[in-house]
């Protein structure tokens, strides 16, 4: 793995998947479920993992901003946390990590963006203001005070209703704020927890499939 991330380029490749992983793991967490997605896809769809620019303070995987577990706490409530105040310039870092991906074969108008728990936090928070396809936040949640564009890329949610590390009720919300856009929005449920299950994997297919042609 390079510093920064996992990069999988077919032959031929026309779309990009871009993938955000979750607080303490690392770029690796999501290429096998990257990788099953794009099967499906034709014409061939180029693989990135981005890896969160900062070090989990159990020195083990990684971290898009500081979360303690008073944090997750908060989350749970429905409270603010105790550092969001770094969250605009991880914010800043991943957009301009986005556009330094486009080329002129695959432009961010074919690239869509994936992230899981506080990747997928970052995906929309980060996506909603670039001219991406689309955007999938699974287990996701919305940062303090975030107010979704007028102007945005299509998104679909997931989020399990037994999910004990991030609410059920925070894809709710995130949903409540995205649709005062009217444009294309859906939240999926499912009964499970904390993860993104094998059986969601055909809805996810569709709506790339339907972003990229």
């Amino acid at each position: 793995m390079s510093d920064n991330l996992l990069r999988d380029i077919p032959k031929g490749a026309y779309y990009r998947l871009v993938l955000l992983h979750g607080w303490g793991a690392d770029a690796d967490d999501l290429m096998p479920l990257g990788q099953e997605l794009c099967q499906a896809i034709e014409p061939p769809v180029e693989l990135v993992a981005l890896r969160a620019q900062q070090l989990h303070p159990q020195g083990l995987g990684r971290q898009w901003y500081g979360l303690s577990s008073s944090d997750w706490v908060a989350l749970r409530e429905g409270m603010g946390g105790s550092d969001w105040a770094a969250v605009p310039d991880a914010i800043s870092q991943l957009q301009t990590r986005l556009k330094a991906l486009e080329t002129p074969e695959i432009p961010l108008q074919r690239t869509a963006l994936l992230g899981f728990s506080q990747g997928g936090a970052m995906a929309l928070a980060s996506g909603c203001d670039l001219p991406l396809a689309g955007l999938i936040g699974c287990s996701a949640y919305p940062h303090p005070n975030w107010v979704a564009p007028s102007i945005r890329p299509a998104v679909l949610l997931l989020h399990g209703r037994q999910d004990e590390v991030v609410p059920y009720a925070a894809s709710e919300q995130l949903l409540k704020s995205l649709k005062t856009s009217g444009l294309e929005t859906a939240l999926v449920s499912f009964e499970g927890g904390h993860c993104i299950p094998g059986e969601l994997i055909p809805r996810i297919q569709q709506a790339l499939i339907s972003w990229f042609h």
